[in-house]
């Protein structure tokens, strides 16, 4: 295995500029629910209203908000006298870890290209190739692992569901995806949504543009393996009473890992949430 072209290190000392806070670009800095209770306690103020007044949704995830005129972040002061971030202690993850993100540890041009915006790269603290190792894991790791593990238990759910019906049963026809023509409409949960998008990539999340589900093409669900709990369920002459009870015991447990992971939970449309992710 080559060795990372930084393999002896990098030095970085904020300088507490505020050029990776401010704008006038717009960006995001995640934030998870934890990070945001330990900024409502730093604030002194309820986690309801940091929630409300300093942050929104982004699709499953959370982020600061900027203010609209700056594009700075909320919590960045440009007073002369103290500039700087007004959670500094508390600061997400991600602002803990500036500047060494993948894009700027690419390659010596990346890095020398964000040294650009940043006063601190190439000054102050000498950070060993381990240290930047572990500061990289401490950004990923709060999303990460919780993401594989929510990515791993939706797996364990569909297949429960595959196991409670036959197969066989399906004749891969496709009419049941054609949505309009059929009559029927498909429902998804939050958790099968990012599941989805996980294994496709973003860029695979398709608009669903007219009554036939987006995957199916020349009557073949070209994302099979990943197909929704909905899709598994429903076969044309399959037991109706089995298909009723299984969807309500998958949505239940769906709901249960919306709870575990802090995942908003929706429950919707296919067209409306393929409408809402692809844009």
């Amino acid at each position: 295995m080559s060795m990372k072209w930084y393999s002896g290190g990098l030095c970085f000392e904020c300088r507490r500029c505020g050029r990776c806070c401010s704008g006038p670009h717009e960006g995001f800095i995640w934030v998870t629910s934890r990070e945001a209770g330990l900024i409502a306690d730093f604030l002194r103020e309820p986690l309801k209203l940091v929630l409300r007044d300093y942050t929104k949704r982004v699709g499953f995830h959370m982020t600061i908000i900027e203010r609209p005129d700056t594009k700075d972040c909320i919590f960045y002061r440009r007073a002369d006298d103290m500039p700087g971030c007004a959670i500094y202690p508390v600061r997400p993850a991600q602002c803990r870890s500036w500047p060494f993100w993948p894009e700027n540890l690419a390659d010596a041009d990346c890095w020398e290209k964000a040294s650009r915006n940043c006063r601190g790269i190439e000054q102050g603290r000498h950070y060993s190739f381990e240290e930047i190792k572990d500061i990289r894991k401490g950004k990923d790791s709060h999303k990460s692992i919780a993401d594989r593990r929510l990515m791993k238990k939706v797996k364990q759910i569909y297949d429960w569901l595959d196991t409670q019906v036959s197969s066989g049963g399906c004749a891969m026809c496709g009419q049941c995806c054609d949505f309009d023509r059929f009559g029927h409409r498909l429902f998804v949960t939050s958790p099968e949504l990012l599941y989805l998008s996980e294994m496709v990539g973003k860029d695979g999340i398709k608009p669903m543009q007219t009554g036939r589900c987006p995957y199916n093409v020349d009557s073949r669900c070209m994302i099979y393996e990943h197909r929704f709990a909905g899709c598994r369920i429903f076969f044309c002459k399959a037991d109706k009473d089995l298909q009723s009870s299984l969807s309500e015991e998958a949505v239940g447990k769906f709901k249960m890992l919306c709870e575990e992971f802090d995942v908003p939970y929706r429950y919707i449309d296919l067209k409306t949430a393929l409408g809402a992710e692809a844009g």
